[in-house]
């Protein structure tokens, strides 16, 4: 089956830089280009001063429109987030709520996104109630499928309903490519030796990683309570057998803490891809090291691209550095070298 698959950035990668004024968000456009990508996605609450102000004036729009046509950058997909708890004494409303989602499609479609990302907190209401307006401004809503979240699940089958009971065609997912991890990145090992953790114990938790890899992990429900669903889903993966592990090897907070990171990362067969590719709009090409050799050290790039071929997917694969995380303890975080390192794995998947 054909295939366009493109490559994208995600700004979020370079939030170190940004964050100590090393790139600005004209200079996070210069390193996206720069590492070979030809599109752009955008946390716009995170690049933007004073969001969403900037946004609704013809000035800022004229700026960001030419670094686009400057840098050769298409936007690909506009990251937004619905703040339900911006007062201390209440939730906001189911209607408040669909207004601030409105509000994040008329701001993707400003800056020429036909793609948002929403969260798995999103409300299903809310995204069903924000559908018509996605629909006139030709913004596609995704739901970003973030481990330990997964398609072919009970909690995907959820919202495949509700597909189904619209008819829509401005709802699907995004899927994360954490959710393809076939060990615990080196970088969140490595800080646990930082921290203390015992060789013993390190060795308990990997091994414990790669059999419900070898085995395939539970997947988690539908349930509103996230929080339950996410506890739930960590017991049928036998969380409290490894913590139990942990203790009889006389672990210490190190050791639980890496134990209990390790439930954070999961794997998930690329022929979830295949069976859902009419419902993925976008994806995040989640990365936590890529080596020296173009190896990233978790994630299946090479097996998950194949999928996406196999698919046909005509998409973008965006780039979105999270190792920095792990490493800010103790090391420098260089961002840039690290998409750039990705982004030529990526191709090399691409066009292998």
């Amino acid at each position: 089956m054909s295939y366009d698959i493109k490559r994208s950035v995600s700004l979020y990668s370079y939030q170190d830089e940004y964050y100590n004024g090393q790139l600005d968000l004209e200079g996070c456009l210069r390193e996206t280009a720069k590492s070979g990508a030809t599109g752009v996605e955008l946390l716009a609450e995170q690049m933007i001063k004073r969001f969403p102000n900037p946004i609704y004036t013809e000035e800022f729009v004229e700026k960001w429109n030419s670094w686009l046509k400057k840098y050769n950058l298409t936007p690909t997909c506009y990251d937004a987030f619905l703040e339900n708890h911006i007062y201390d004494n209440r939730t906001l409303s189911l209607g408040e709520q669909i207004n601030m989602m409105k509000r994040d499609i008329n701001l993707a479609s400003i800056l020429g996104f036909t793609n948002l990302r929403t969260l798995v907190s999103t409300p299903m209401d809310v995204i069903e109630g924000s559908l018509e307006y996605a629909e006139e401004k030709n913004v596609r809503i995704g739901l970003e499928v973030h481990s330990p979240f997964s398609l072919n699940s009970g909690w995907a089958e959820g919202y495949m309903k509700m597909i189904e009971k619209t008819g829509t065609k401005f709802f699907g997912f995004i899927p994360d490519m954490g959710i393809f991890c076939k060990r615990v990145p080196d970088v969140v090992t490595e800080r646990a030796r930082r921290n203390g953790a015992s060789e013993e114990c390190i060795k308990i938790v990997d091994d414990a990683f790669a059999k419900r890899v070898s085995d395939g992990f539970v997947k988690i429900k539908y349930d509103l309570d996230l929080g339950k669903a996410n506890m739930e889903y960590r017991v049928a993966n036998k969380m409290p057998e490894l913590m139990d592990a942990i203790t009889k090897a006389g672990g210490k907070e190190a050791d639980f803490g890496y134990a209990n990171q390790s439930f954070t990362y999961t794997w998930c067969d690329p022929q979830d891809i295949i069976d859902n590719i009419d419902y993925i709009y976008h994806t995040h090409a989640k990365f936590y090291n890529v080596d020296e050799n173009y190896n990233e050290t978790s994630v299946a790039i090479k097996e998950v691209v194949e999928a996406y071929k196999k698919a046909g997917y005509k998409g973008y694969l965006s780039s979105e550095y999270e190792g920095g995380e792990a490493l800010r303890d103790a090391l420098t975080v260089d961002s840039i070298e690290q998409v750039r390192r990705h982004q030529e794995a990526l191709r090399r998947a691409i066009e292998d």
